[in-house]
């Protein structure tokens, strides 16, 4: 008995890892540059897209000077390639990342449903359990996320500010950690929220919207669902926060800014609503990326299982 219950951990953990590993990639290739335009739109403080009297094609206009920087007057082509910047960071970092939190984060849940499964079911009621173990789940793994916030930190400044890279080797970019884990404290605190939104959204779309319980197996369409309700929740919950996560790791290594500042100077100069700068886009583009590689994780993951095991 005890060899098949060791050989059905091994398994699951592959299942879990491969799975993970494979819709990052597959995300990284379909939606970089779909990243690229949200994080270029939230760091933006100098073009003013859409003022007062100004006309949808002259928005439209503007919006593209922020999207394709020095691009924007080339050739079409040349403009969707400028969308492609800090790659080799983004390969490193998504795939890493998808794998600590897709893959990650079931065995956080299931240490939650293990141990103290029955104090989550005294608290929250039986069929509210599985949610809140999961968002509890998701939301310490989210906090750990920042062990890999170096490559985030690299991938950002080369979307939005590639000027403070240039020059600099790949020893001589590591060589100060510190740099790199600034505003670790504000993506610690975007991520808990984020994360616990991802997965208790998810799986309260499976309770609630589909009545599936642990015995049930979800379906591509409702894995689909539960991660589009999960994701859009994740998005809204951290936007204010990752607006001032994005706009501390775009600024130049030599020229820091607390969190603090920058919510102070961009509420006296934008305005409350500055912290939902690229809401609207990360919903209606980034969305559907972070909806595409959570349902790919989950259903792979379950897939492979059922074939290995």
């Amino acid at each position: 008995m005890a060899p098949h219950i060791q050989s059905d951990k091994k398994v699951s953990g592959t299942a879990r890892f491969v799975g993970a590993a494979t819709s990052g990639a597959c995300e990284l290739l379909c939606f970089h540059p779909v990243d690229t335009i949200a994080k270029r739109l939230m760091s933006n403080t100098s073009i003013k897209i859409m003022a007062p009297g100004t006309s949808v094609g002259q928005a439209a206009d503007n919006a593209a000077k922020v999207i394709f920087r020095d691009a924007y007057s080339k050739p079409v082509l040349q403009r969707y390639f400028s969308l492609f910047p800090g790659l080799g960071f983004a390969a490193g970092y998504k795939v890493m990342q998808r794998v600590y939190k897709f893959g990650g984060q079931p065995f956080v849940k299931d240490y939650f449903k293990n141990n103290h499964g029955d104090t989550f079911k005294r608290v929250f009621g039986e069929r509210s359990a599985r949610t809140w173990m999961e968002a509890t789940a998701g939301s310490l793994v989210g906090i750990g996320e920042i062990v890999l916030l170096p490559l985030d930190v690299l991938k950002i400044k080369a979307q939005t500010n590639p000027e403070v890279l240039r020059g600099r080797g790949l020893l001589s970019l590591f060589a100060n950690p510190r740099e790199l884990y600034r505003g670790a404290g504000w993506t610690a605190a975007r991520n808990a929220p984020g994360s616990f939104a991802l997965f208790g959204g998810n799986q309260m779309a499976k309770t609630y919207i589909f009545g599936l319980t642990d015995a049930d197996k979800p379906t591509f369409f409702q894995l689909s669902i539960s991660s589009m309700v999960g994701s859009v929740a994740s998005i809204v919950v951290a936007a204010p926060l990752d607006v001032v996560k994005t706009r501390i790791q775009g600024r130049p290594f030599d020229s820091p800014e607390s969190g603090y500042t920058v919510i102070k100077n961009l509420i006296r100069n934008e305005g409350f609503g500055a912290f939902f700068k690229g809401l609207v886009p990360k919903v209606g583009i980034v969305g559907p990326k972070l909806v595409f590689s959570f349902t790919i994780a989950q259903w792979l993951i379950e897939k492979l299982h059922q074939k290995l095991d």
